[in-house]
């Protein structure tokens, strides 16, 4: 086994189960939950390219991240694997899927369907981007200029996760939100597999969530 260079955080022993993050978040939202499937399986909880501490890239697709992951497993020395994935996390599980079938053991998807989707996410960029780090003395400062302009406490918080200082204790976000941004459209897209992926596969909708509807559980159904 060798260094990934995603950072991630293991738990645990069994078989292994890898789970990825969504748009804006990182590992660290899954800690809870990846200590308690510890209790049965090996965890990795991983920092997908672009979040959290992995690196920043210019390149972002889900072809590309669904070959990260690939490398990951590789210098991890694991030949194959379960995964969860929510939301952005849950298209690169997809794509993984088609790409490395033999790969995958099982696979759980939260809160996404393979279709492409309406931007809904343009506010949340242009106040991020928009924000004047150096101008800022606190989090709780970050927090009211944030929560000027979006409407929701717990959205909020989870973007402030984000929020870390650099060597000069100046604010930073962790999000590459340049190279977010510029591949926003390749984020939103569908994912298709071909052929149909065979493996069991559960898809969970969250019950106050529209991200999964009725019409998806055709396009599902491949899965």
């Amino acid at each position: 086994m060798k260094e990934s260079n995603l950072n991630y955080r293991e738990y645990g022993t069994g078989d292994p189960v890898i789970i990825l993050h969504g748009l804006f978040g990182m590992l660290d939202n899954w800690h809870s939950f990846a200590r308690k499937l510890s209790e049965n399986f090996r965890v990795f909880a991983v920092d997908q390219r672009n979040h959290g501490k992995s690196f920043h890239s210019d390149e972002f697709d889900y072809d590309i991240l669904a070959e990260d992951v690939s490398e990951f497993m590789a210098d991890m020395g694991l030949p194959q694997a379960h995964f969860i994935g929510h939301s952005m996390g849950g298209k690169t599980v997809m794509k993984f899927m088609d790409l490395f079938r033999d790969k995958v053991m099982k696979a759980i998807i939260v809160d996404m369907a393979p279709r492409s989707y309406k931007g809904s996410h343009h506010l949340t960029f242009d106040t991020m981007m928009t924000l004047d780090l150096e101008k800022i003395s606190s989090r709780t400062e970050a927090f009211e200029l944030l929560r000027s302009k979006i409407n929701d406490d717990a959205v909020v918080h989870f973007l402030l996760k984000n929020l870390t200082r650099d060597k000069k204790n100046n604010f930073r976000w962790k999000a590459n939100l340049d190279s977010l941004w510029k591949n926003y459209d390749k984020i939103i897209s569908e994912i298709r597999p071909y052929p149909p992926f065979t493996n069991h596969t559960l898809f969970v909708r969250g019950s106050n969530s529209d991200y999964i509807s009725k019409e998806d559980e055709f396009i599902i159904s491949n899965y």
